[in-house]
């Protein structure tokens, strides 16, 4: 059905119906609540007053679940999907959306009765009745899942149920014992542990949320729009131009938005035009744009949240985790600006005339002023770990800082409401975010009670034959294919759930692991068939979705090496966490590490352009790609050798070009 604003429902229009007008302004008032209830819940007290949250789980979860139903359905309802492709069979779909809403509240409250009655002492036994509530409460989120967030998902979480009920009757290490059926409803529906509702749900709840209110915050308020402006005036005299300033936007509003869908939104709306504008393809222009706009979730300090995710799940401290993600970020973006180079003097493109004085584009004073609503939140966050606050607690103390400061822009004095309106938004974004979350606990649930990761260590091990670089390969594919078309937090928690202990059991420390699952959850997003980032540029570029999703592919190749190279060589995460025991950080090998890097940036950036300082044949595009790697390989006297070739070869490619350059016209 689409999104309203709060202005828009307070006031109605005349094409909603009565009915419709009612629903929108119960959704606006809930997402609100939930927003209100999330900043009480994380609210710290700086020791000026006594606490009133955190609420208690068991009453939090199936409140926030609760209300979260009822807003996916109010904004992507069964009722409109059914109006729109079989008008004769609207009521259908309303009947679907009320008996889902029912259903949901029921299961709920099913769960909340048995949970308090067990903290009270009461004794009861776990019948047939508690699975059947299991099963469908589990029926239900994927259903609603698979409303929201497509298919992808949801079919995992199918064959998770499937594997769960079948699992005696499969073969080899996937056999697993009989299970009683009123004994899964414990671990499905019933366990505040690896439930549904359980653990993963509460760190989304108590952690994620506030970083989600934080990031809407940004994008309503001016400070995203100012950021992207303040980007396109920075690089203007680039000859990339605006496809530099995507980069940069993208990069910096992606840290806190915390998706790539819709940090493209956000800034590819300006970006690509502009992209198009100076000369670059559509597909590249879409291309730049996804893939720029997905890495924003690898980018300190904040990643889209999954800098605190892990930290809950790893135990590691949340500035080690940035600190360690900081340069391989730095790499891949730098790899981005170098591909754009290449594109640019492929075409021909020299420093564009964008009109910089539409108003959309011109950058004023106002803009340098908002820009304070970016940068003095991300340090309200880390000057607030550093003094011990939890991660919640910072994310909130950045949103309190956040909310004063967007009085600085006229717009916001001259409609306040905005700031009610993001909240608002903050609570349906939420929502839609826990109905994914709800189908990654069913996987939780599946994989804690059969054991199944054991199994794929033991798969895994079979298949790479004990060898590290195909149990990355391996652990790689097998997270791209099951991140397609998923959110990053539930692909990444899906992902390292499921895979993270095979590579660990080949002497892969904790957070290298978590690292390298994280990245290729990120690289699904512009990963064909299901490049979600890439379709959503294509659309905006007007470009072909498929050969948008290929462009995003290549410019973005560097993302998929380099989870491989800090497997490698941990000495470029820097924090001694990631090395092996008795080993520690060396700032010799890391120089020399870094050299190397630059150098193979350089070489597949070019290669994936087929340009450098002339169009490069296949064979010369084949031999820099080979150099590459040869580049970065462990052993010293072939690293050092390809890399004295490459150097030679990159230098005689400049020397030809200057000599063709400076030679007469016959």
């Amino acid at each position: 059905m689409g999104q309203l604003t709060g202005g828009q429902v307070m006031n109605g229009t005349n094409s909603l119906s009565q009915n419709q007008t009612f629903i929108r302004t119960a959704a606006f008032t809930i997402a609100l609540f939930m927003a209100l209830i999330g900043i009480v819940n994380s609210m710290p007290t700086y020791g000026l007053f006594p606490p009133i949250g955190p609420f208690p789980a068991v009453v939090l979860r199936p409140l926030f679940i609760g209300a979260a139903v009822f807003l996916v359905l109010a904004n992507s309802s069964f009722t409109s999907t059914f109006a729109e492709k079989w008008p004769n069979l609207k009521w259908l779909g309303t009947l679907v959306d009320i008996t889902i809403l029912l259903l949901t509240w029921w299961v709920l409250w099913e769960y909340y009765d048995l949970q308090v009655s067990e903290e009270e002492g009461g004794f009861f036994d776990i019948e047939m009745f508690h699975f059947w509530v299991s099963l469908i409460a589990a029926s239900l989120f994927i259903i609603i899942s698979w409303k929201v967030w497509g298919a992808p998902l949801s079919i995992i979480g199918i064959l998770a149920m499937v594997y769960f009920y079948t699992g005696e009757y499969w073969p080899w290490i996937f056999e697993t014992a009989r299970v009683t059926l009123p004994e899964t409803s414990e671990d499905l529906w019933y366990n505040q542990g690896d439930g549904i509702l359980g653990t993963i749900m509460g760190i989304i709840i108590f952690t994620v949320f506030p970083f989600i209110m934080l990031g809407t915050m940004l994008e309503r308020t001016g400070g995203g729009r100012s950021l992207i402006k303040l980007a396109v005036h920075v690089t203007k005299k680039f000859r990339g131009g605006p496809a530099h300033s995507a980069i940069l936007a993208s990069s910096l509003f992606g840290t806190m938005s915390g998706g790539s869908v819709t940090n493209v939104v956000a800034t590819g709306v300006i970006t690509i035009p502009m992209i198009k504008q100076r000369g670059f393809s559509p597909s590249f222009a879409g291309g730049v744009e996804a893939t720029a706009s997905s890495a924003g979730q690898i980018m300190p300090p904040i990643m889209g949240a999954a800098a605190f995710v892990m930290s809950d799940l790893t135990g590691i401290s949340y500035l080690t985790i940035i600190t360690a993600a900081l340069l391989p970020a730095l790499a891949y973006y730098a790899s981005l600006f170098t591909s754009v180079v290449f594109e640019a003097r492929r075409l021909g493109v020299e420093v564009g005339s964008e009109n910089l004085e539409d108003p959309a584009l011109k950058v004023s004073s106002q803009d340098y002023i908002n820009l304070i609503m970016v940068v003095v939140p991300v340090g309200v966050v880390i000057a607030s770990l550093l003094e011990g606050l939890s991660a919640a607690g910072a994310g909130m103390t950045a949103f309190f800082a956040i909310i004063p400061l967007s009085f600085f822009n006229p717009e916001v004095r001259k409609r306040p409401f905005i700031i009610i309106e993001a909240l608002s938004q903050a609570g349906l974004t939420f929502g839609r975010l826990l109905m994914a979350i709800a189908v990654v606990g069913i996987v939780v649930a599946v994989l804690g009670a059969t054991g199944l990761p054991k199994d794929f260590v033991i798969l895994i091990d079979a298949v790479s034959g004990g060898n590290l670089f195909l149990t990355l390969l391996v652990t790689g594919l097998a997270a791209l294919m099951l991140g397609m078309g998923m959110p990053t937090l539930p692909a990444y928690l899906t992902i390292v759930l499921i895979l993270g202990p095979a590579m660990q059991n080949l002497g892969l420390t904790v957070l290298a692991a978590h690292l390298f699952v994280l990245y290729y959850a990120v690289a699904s997003s512009i990963t064909p068939p299901v490049a979600v980032a890439a379709y959503a540029a294509a659309s905006i570029a007007d470009a072909p979705p498929i050969r948008t999703a290929i462009m995003a592919l290549r410019v973005g190749l560097v993302k998929f090496a380099v989870p491989f190279i800090f497997a490698y060589y941990p000495v470029i995460l820097i924090v001694d966490v990631v090395f092996p025991e008795g080993q520690s950080f060396k700032i010799d090998e890391f120089l020399t590490v870094l050299f190397r890097l630059l150098v193979f940036i350089y070489l597949i950036s070019s290669a994936v352009i087929a340009f450098d300082q002339r169009r490069l044949p296949i064979w010369e595009a084949g031999l820099r790609i080979g150099l590459a790697v040869l580049v970065m390989v462990t052993i010293p006297t072939i690293h050092w050798s390809a890399t004295l070739v490459a150097l030679a070869y990159i230098a005689w490619h400049q020397y030809a070009f200057a000599q063709k350059d400076k030679a007469p016209a016959s």
